[in-house]
């Protein structure tokens, strides 16, 4: 593999993994959700996805007892529990971790004990291929018969609906798609078979990860490779998402192709990210501007940034 001296000087600037940023549109943004309480014993306990600095709020049809309303082991985890009328406020200390679970019951006026557990938000892998779970506002209805219930049931299957048909879409985008067929190429290590040049590359250092991010310039296009090699023990890396973005923040979004070998990666296995991105992504009042590539891992954090000089588009 060829290592260019232009990789510090002109245009790759790769993050360590340890970099505390989150991937704002999947996990950041606001969730609303709604539970229908289920008779049949063994649905009694439901999941509520929860991250840390975020409130969380459930609410319920009836006002809530705060005396019998209590989370276990929250010390060091989660704030008191606050109870405001017919809501109970969930505010995490810190990020659970991946195998944490705190068992909560809130108890109604009624009398009526409804048990939760306390969760991270849901990964990718364990959701059907829906973005991953982060709850800020569930609601939960005791009468599934109720207007109030069937509306909010109807609203989710609306949204999961939509972005069941926004996926279609994309796919059907992506199968027409000459970047996409690019992106293929370079992620299966056959650069030779597309127009771009290797430019530049580097190797950001991570305790957890071995990576090498190449950049190439195309005609009126330009690319970006990613390979990562799992040296970690026990945990088994996970690809949550990707942003081209024209700063270091995560909107507005600019467009580009994505091919990957592998979305998961176990100790001792390799993947690689491709990436590819015409010249209208990088166009800004009739200019051409730099572009940052942000790569997500699923629990959040970003483990690369690649800056993506204007300078790779060819005329």
């Amino acid at each position: 593999m060829r290592f260019s001296p232009l990789a510090g000087a002109i245009l790759l600037l790769a993050l360590l993994s340890a970099v505390t940023a989150k991937a704002g549109d999947k996990c950041d943004r606001p969730k609303q959700r709604t539970i229908l309480l289920s008779e049949h014993p063994s649905d009694g306990t439901q999941a509520v996805y929860v991250t840390g600095q975020v409130i969380t709020a459930l609410r319920f049809e009836q006002p809530v007892d705060p005396s019998r309303t209590k989370v276990i082991g929250w010390e060091g985890r989660l704030e008191p529990l606050t109870v405001v009328r017919n809501k109970v406020i969930i505010e995490p200390i810190r990020d659970l971790d991946s195998d944490e679970g705190l068992p909560l019951v809130v108890t109604l006026v009624d009398g009526t004990e409804i048990p939760f557990l306390v969760r991270p938000p849901w990964r990718e892998r364990d959701s059907g291929g829906w973005p991953p779970i982060l709850d800020q506002q569930v609601d939960v209805f005791k009468n599934r018969e109720s207007y109030a219930a069937m509306h909010s049931a109807l609203m989710d299957a609306l949204k999961k609906n939509d972005a069941l048909a926004e996926e279609n879409e994309r796919h059907r985008k992506e199968e027409n798609s000459i970047d996409h067929a690019y992106a293929t190429l370079l992620a299966n290590g056959q650069a030779k078979k597309t127009p771009f040049r290797f430019v530049a590359s580097a190797r950001p250092k991570d305790p957890g990860m071995e990576m090498v991010v190449e950049v190439y310039s195309g005609q009126g296009k330009a690319a970006a490779v990613i390979y990562l090699s799992n040296t970690g023990y026990g945990e088994t890396w996970e690809f949550a998402d990707a942003y081209l973005t024209r700063d270091m923040t995560s909107y507005p979004k600019q467009p580009f192709a994505l091919r990957m070998t592998r979305s998961a990666i176990a100790p001792g296995q390799s993947g690689t990210i491709a990436v590819v991105a015409d010249k209208s992504a990088f166009e800004k009042n009739g200019q051409l501007v730099d572009l940052a590539l942000r790569i997500f891992r699923s629990d959040g954090n970003q483990q690369v940034l690649v800056r993506m000089d204007r300078t790779l588009i060819r005329q």
